[in-house]
């Protein structure tokens, strides 16, 4: 059987305030921005890409959830819920998918809380603190990982 050639692009709580939410931490690209960049990495190695952006947690592990019928890997901005949610965790472990652990900002240059995730030592790929290029830089180490 062939594997799909669709990732999941997940991003979690506040997301939808990029452009806005502290540019000086996040940048000034929106959300439509890192969707488009997201998309067009992934087009250029022959995936195709589904996002979504949801500030509900349940929302987020649904997704996920019906990502294990129809895509190869999920890259993932999971916001604050890095820090907090072991049901998150639980989700991409359970849908037995690869995933890309993104973060715009350099998580380890800010308050300590944000140092810790739930996610760090069962993401196939974690890119932390290249700004908003980091999805495509995750897009591309996750299909390398992927198989043909």
């Amino acid at each position: 059987m062939t594997p799909p050639r669709r990732l999941l692009l997940v991003n979690g709580p506040n997301l939808n305030l990029l452009g806005t939410r502290e540019p000086a931490v996040y940048g000034t690209e929106t959300l439509a921005d890192v969707e488009r960049l997201t998309a067009d990495a992934a087009s250029a190695l022959g995936y195709e890409v589904r996002a979504v952006q949801s500030n509900h947690e349940g929302v987020l592990i649904d997704a996920i959830h019906a990502a294990r019928e129809d895509c190869a890997g999920i890259v993932i901005n999971p916001g604050g819920l890095t820090h907090t949610s072991v049901s998150l965790r639980d989700a991409l472990t359970g849908v037995e998918l690869p995933f890309a652990e993104v973060h715009i900002s350099d998580v380890y240059k800010r308050e300590e809380f944000r140092h810790f995730s739930y996610l760090h030592d069962v993401a196939a790929v974690r890119v932390v603190g290249h700004g908003v290029l980091g999805y495509a830089e995750a897009v591309r180490e996750l299909v390398a990982q992927l198989p043909d």
